[in-house]
């Protein structure tokens, strides 16, 4: 059989418009999907494998994806430990409120509520409840004590509890040990601990009161700080682990002078000071600068510091309440 010679010519005839026209096309469609990809942070896995995608860049991962959305990596993290007790239930939920409605710029903040091992049944339940509600409270393996090691035992905890290969490093650049009866307004420490160094940083409202000098003695247990590499420094020094007795944040300056640490030492003296009920060489009057304000043991003074500062300024009018 003899095909025809003008058929035998067209069908050996490369089509070259259409196929160019095809791969134009798929060249444009996947370069489409790739740019899809890129915005949304979304990867297509063997789709864009196929496609190569050598024109965009999807490795977005970074350190501040462990932090909140409106965080960067550069946002100050901050550990407040509240040293309280298990029993101590009213005091949690009331300062739960205090610091839940407060939202420093720049940084992320947390408030953990720190005791020792719980000894009654009703701790066990009641507890335990907080935690799988709130989960901010740090258990310590001790006998509840004040000036017997459980400073110590909070600071010294800490490096085994929350480095993580997860999570940034360190996990934290300052730690603070405060007292349950202290009032701290967080943007304003925040803001003073920004142009402070995170490294061998010893922070606080220097002892004695009427001295400014952040070298003469140690730092009031009312609420002190220090940077993360100090926080690591107690976990494995043999200083503090063998000197624990005594006022706790006069053993804690102890530690700093004789292990040598603590070079950059601040105080925040009259931004933290003690609540003027009756005035004294540690107590200063409110004023719109403060950082903490220690002493509040009734509702009474925590109510006149709050209203001094106006903390109920930004609740939202609506019909469902009605407060004059």
């Amino acid at each position: 059989m003899t095909m025809n010679p003008n058929l035998q010519q067209v069908m050996m005839k490369p089509t070259k418009p259409g196929r160019r026209r095809f791969i134009i096309s798929s060249f444009f469609f996947i370069l489409f999907l790739c740019a899809v990809a890129s915005i949304n942070e979304v990867q297509f896995g063997n789709l864009l494998q196929f496609g190569s995608c050598t024109f965009f860049s999807n490795n977005s991962s970074s350190s501040a994806s462990f932090l909140p959305l409106n965080s960067t990596s550069d946002d100050i993290r901050i550990l407040i430990g509240i040293l309280t007790l298990p029993d101590q239930y009213h005091r949690r939920h009331f300062l739960r409120m205090i610091y839940g409605t407060q939202s420093p710029a720049g940084a992320k903040v947390d408030v953990k509520f720190v005791f020792c091992n719980l000894t009654k049944e009703d701790q066990k339940v009641l507890v335990a409840l907080e935690i799988m509600r709130y989960d901010d409270i740090i258990i310590l393996n001790c006998t509840e004590n004040m000036n017997q090691g459980k400073t110590y035992t909070y600071f010294s905890s800490l490096p085994e509890m929350m480095n993580s290969t997860e999570g940034p490093s360190p996990p934290y650049h300052y730690v603070m040990k405060a007292d349950d009866d202290i009032y701290l307004r967080l943007d304003k420490l925040v803001k003073s601990l920004r142009p402070l160094p995170r490294e061998d940083l010893y922070y606080g409202y220097v002892i004695p009161c009427g001295s400014m000098n952040p070298f003469h003695h140690y730092m009031s247990g009312m609420g002190y700080l220090v940077s993360w590499d100090i926080v690591e420094w107690v976990s494995v020094s043999e200083i503090s682990r063998n000197h624990l007795e005594g006022s706790e944040d006069r053993v804690f300056g102890d530690w700093m002078r004789w292990g040598k640490r603590g070079k950059n030492r601040h105080t925040v003296k009259w931004a933290m000071y003690n609540y003027p009920d009756r005035p004294t060489a540690c107590t200063h009057e409110l004023w719109p600068d403060t950082i903490g304000v220690h002493l509040l043991k009734k509702q009474e003074k925590w109510i006149e510091t709050l209203k001094y500062f106006n903390v109920t300024q930004n609740l939202k009018p609506s019909k469902l309440y009605h407060i004059p």
